[in-house]
């Protein structure tokens, strides 16, 4: 997709953020279809858009600009002590990515997560339908990461799988297994995973640094942080 190729776009109305009390956030949405199939849609990847069901948004926030895409270069990535833990804690588990899976034979494990860990949230209660659309995109390959323990399904990552990197989209795991850090153990998988098939990147979605729960993205080091339009590295010293 070259730069120079006009895309339309539409501006949601205002509505409370979820993750900043008292802000309202916006989106701006690309409403044309040459944004639809994987090799355009990482481009806009690269310039801070993701996915959430059938639409390709970021947020156009009047008031803030605390949404910050971020993103592991899978070829540079280094384990800390705490990831080496975490992964030592989960040796015993396998994992695969089910490219042909249904969403529907995972909304079990979907809703024992929601009910358990977030029924203050607006995915309470969970709704079969809403899940659906909200994992499943017709114009591109979705993967699911799935964490067994022998023959239990533990844990489910949703991933869009685009030429050269991975893109998260939502983690949900069995809260039975919470102090195994499930959340964590996968973004290791898929760096994995990654590393595996030759793609470069892995993208975590928008980091909030105001926000203490979206904090985990930047434990993974070296990562980069789309500021002012560049991709800028973050390294531990």
């Amino acid at each position: 997709m070259s730069g120079n190729i006009p895309i339309k776009f539409g501006i949601s109305q205002a509505f409370p953020c979820n993750y900043l009390p008292e802000q309202y956030e916006r989106l701006l949405v690309a409403i044309d279809d040459i944004v639809y199939n994987p090799t355009n849609y990482e481009v806009m990847l690269n310039l801070g858009f993701r996915r959430s069901g059938e639409q390709v948004y970021r947020p156009h926030c009047e008031s803030c600009q605390q949404c910050i895409s971020i993103r592991i270069p899978a070829a540079e990535f280094s384990l800390s002590r705490n990831q080496k833990r975490t992964a030592k804690k989960c040796q015993n588990f396998t994992t695969r990515i089910n490219k042909k899976a249904i969403p529907s034979q995972y909304f079990e494990l979907y809703s024992k997560y929601i009910n358990q860990r977030h029924s203050d949230s607006t995915m309470f209660p969970p709704d079969l339908a809403q899940f659906e659309n909200f994992v499943s995109a017709s114009w591109l390959e979705v993967g699911f990461l799935e964490v067994y323990d022998q023959n239990k399904l533990i844990s489910i990552s949703v991933i869009d799988c685009l030429p050269d990197s991975f893109s998260a989209v939502y983690t949900f795991f069995d809260p039975d297994y919470s102090h195994y850090s499930l959340g964590r153990f996968a973004i290791l998988q898929m760096v994995e995973f990654a590393k595996i098939t030759q793609r470069n990147y892995v993208y975590l979605g928008y980091q909030i640094d105001e926000c203490q729960k979206m904090n985990y993205k930047t434990e993974y080091q070296p990562h980069e942080k789309l500021i002012a339009g560049h991709w800028l590295t973050t390294s531990k010293a």
